[in-house]
């Protein structure tokens, strides 16, 4: 995979980026500043509530990355003899955290190690990166900064400064840092700690000092030998953890180091949690729910999903993709300021003003509804402003019912699908969502192919998933489901008074055991054409009849909740259904911009001075512009000097003609410059490239239109 990490410039906050762009280019309503409003606080608790899943699943992972940390170095506390410390401490403590390849989102499990290591056991942790560490003696400048900083007073400058010039003569060494780790730990030890680390119960009285390599795979192997080999030379004097992150194999460890380094690492293997279960929680608690009144249309689910799974496993570029499709569908769609909590939709429908109106009259489903009613109805709908709040403020309460009702039902649905052995509507809940969002589930081939592989159920599973359901509806806060649940108790109570499978039990041993009575061929033949006879001219036992009840039931329930969401009336105020966009945000094409960006500046500039038609070139373009434009009239090989004439005469074009020879040189060495300039950035960009054949000639490198 090609992973590409942005810069960390200073950028302006999301928020107020964001409410420019709404105030600036979005259609002027009088309504603007409420949809960026109602954005924002949409944003803000999905945002929230994917924190608090994100730590909860990491939860279990950083737990018993603590236990390790903690019981990695307990022997160093007790001050054992020496003989036991040599021996003990020969070896270095390191976790092999296995990430997984969607190494976008390593850097937030990575923080929340580090917080929680800060907060429970050492205040002394210190993350590195291999593009930081190219040789040893960078990575011990960069731990001995990193963990001297530690102990910094950030309320004093001057007591700053004193460090930061006192780190600056250190010489970057393991002496050095394993003599200042015993002047801080004495300095604690004798009452006397650093205002920024105060003394606590929660850390020890020799802390272990956290080494996190957040990319091992990408560290010189001769950098990460070098370290291990110096780090275990002063393990008894150093409490000293490492802690490798790893996105392929544990076996890179083994590939990067020889056995005579690997052998003095004490190595403890900790997996984090599938990507694709991750994602499927992120959807089960984001999307699947009605707490939140934005949707996603089945075509957007299915492009952030296989982004997802073709691209980057990356759950934090989904989210990213999540909040893009938040900001698109408030931007782009007039009425999104309806999409909102259940509390808020009557005071934002009886605010709507007769414009407003008129967008929602306007709406596919909105006139496929008007289409079945009566026409004295149809006319109010039409005509009356004030009766089109009433119905669009129940239509609205109708649809948010209507997610309650389908989250639910489509859970219990998952239960029957997921135990089947084939899986044909998919394993995940997030297949079958998408499923059912596409078209009308129960006339697929896999929704029947579903419902055959139920009727042959045994009886257990069949009871297991009645529970499983029961325990869903019971939690739903649907109003509907209390006939459900009594129904699915009823089918629960006949299966406890079923006796009909211990007869064919009996009924099948004695058929057995009459088989092994009769070894002859002739009546072992006979006797099993008499079977097949009796069982098609029997009739079904009670058992078969209920599990038949049992799944039609269950079908006639995802016949009635699992309606598609297109088929529900304003289901576009609170769905965002434009794939195009979405796909044209994230899935880039950098050969087309690139040749849009140099052929046609003034399609990202807006700049009417740069707008040529017929394909001329101005001279107010920037100079690699022209370059670009003046090389797609050339051939295989470009002639530096044609070239650089070309050029000029271009840039001089609106130029008056000046008689001072000097300041003509002058002006010629400044298009020169500029020249090579433009040529450069085009080598760099991939055009074009320097030329074997003739030294005074480039090669020109991309061939036909975007």
């Amino acid at each position: 995979g090609c992973f590409v990490f942005k810069p960390s410039s200073k950028k302006r906050r999301w928020s107020e980026k964001t409410a420019h762009d709404f105030r600036s280019t979005s259609n002027d309503s009088e309504d603007t500043e409420l949809r960026f409003v109602t954005c924002q606080s949409l944003w803000n608790q999905i945002k929230s509530e994917t924190e608090q899943i994100q730590e909860h699943l990491n939860k279990q992972l950083l737990d018993k990355l603590v236990s390790f940390l903690s019981r990695s170095h307990s022997d160093f506390q007790e001050k054992t003899t020496e003989w036991t410390c040599r021996m003990k401490f020969r070896e270095i403590p390191t976790a092999a955290l296995v990430l997984g390849v969607n190494v976008t989102d390593h850097d937030l499990t990575f923080r929340s190690l580090s917080d929680v290591l800060q907060d429970n056991i050492t205040p002394y942790v210190a993350l590195l990166e291999a593009k930081d560490c190219p040789g040893i003696k960078n990575l011990m400048q960069k731990l001995m900064g990193q963990l001297m900083n530690c102990d910094i007073d950030v309320d004093s400058p001057e007591d700053e400064d004193s460090v930061q010039v006192s780190q600056n003569r250190i010489r970057c060494s393991m002496p050095s840092l394993t003599r200042w780790y015993k002047s801080v730990t004495k300095k604690t030890d004798s009452g006397t700690p650093s205002k920024k680390r105060k003394s606590s119960s929660r850390h020890w009285q020799s802390p272990p000092v956290v080494v996190i390599f957040k990319d091992m795979e990408s560290f010189a192997t001769k950098v990460l030998q070098d370290f291990i080999a110096i780090s275990s030379q002063h393990i008894h004097e150093l409490p000293l953890v490492l802690v490798f992150g790893i996105a392929t194999s544990p076996m890179i460890i083994h590939r990067l180091l020889p056995h005579s380094v690997s052998s003095l690492l004490c190595i403890e293997l900790f997996q984090s949690l599938s990507c694709k279960d991750h994602l499927s929680t992120i959807i089960d608690k984001l999307l699947l729910t009605s707490r939140f009144p934005f949707k996603l249309g089945e075509k957007v689910l299915q492009v952030l999903i296989n982004i997802f799974l073709y691209h980057d496993f990356s759950v934090k570029n989904f989210i990213k993709g999540f909040q893009l499709c938040i900001v698109e569908h408030f931007y782009s769609q007039p009425l999104s300021v309806l999409c909102c909590h259940l509390v808020d939709i009557k005071k934002r429908v009886h605010s709507l003003s007769h414009d407003q109106c008129e967008n929602i009259r306007k709406l596919p489903s909105f006139r496929r509804y008007v289409e079945k009613q009566e026409s004295g109805k149809q006319i109010e709908l039409l005509t009356n402003d004030s009766f089109l709040k009433v119905e669009t403020e129940k239509l609205l309460e109708d649809l948010h019912v209507y997610h309650e009702d389908y989250v639910s039902i489509l859970r219990c649905l998952h239960v029957f699908t997921s135990s089947l052995p084939k899986y044909p509507l998919g394993k995940q809940i997030r297949e079958l969502h998408c499923a059912c969002l596409e078209n009308r589930v129960w006339e697929t081939e896999e929704y029947e192919s579903s419902l055959q592989l139920a009727r042959m159920l045994n009886k257990t599973d069949l009871v297991t998933m009645l529970q499983q359901c029961v325990e869903i509806l019971m939690s739903s806060s649907g109003k509907e489901f209390d006939k459900i649940v009594d129904k699915l108790k009823e089918f629960l109570t006949q299966f406890q008074n079923l006796e009909a499978e211990e007869r064919e039990r009996d009924v099948s041993i004695s058929s057995q055991k009459e088989l092994q009575k009769k070894t002859d061929l002739y009546h072992l033949q006979k006797t099993l054409l008499e079977l097949k006879e009796s069982r098609k001219s029997k009739k079904l036992t009670k058992f078969e009849m209920l599990r038949f009840e049992v799944v039609d039931y269950i079908d006639s329930l995802v016949r009635k909740y699992l309606v598609p969401a297109d088929d529900r009336t304003l289901h576009e105020i609170v769905y965002f259904n434009t794939a195009t966009v979405l796909r044209g945000h994230l899935n880039a094409a950098p050969r087309t911009a690139l040749h849009t960006a140099l052929n046609n500046p003034h399609w990202y500039l807006k700049n009417q001075a740069l707008k040529c038609d017929g394909g001329g070139i101005s001279n107010k373009a920037p100079d690699i512009c022209i370059v670009y434009k003046l090389h797609l009239e050339c051939g295989r090989l470009i002639n530096l000097v044609d070239w650089l004439e070309a050029f000029s005469t271009v840039v001089m074009a609106a130029e008056e003609p000046n008689a001072d020879a000097a300041s003509s040189d002058q002006v010629d060495d400044i298009i020169h410059a500029r020249f090579i300039r433009a040529v450069s950035e085009l080598e760099l960009l991939g055009f074009i490239k320097p030329s074997k054949q003739k030294t005074d000639h480039v090669a020109r490198l991309t061939w036909g239109g975007c």
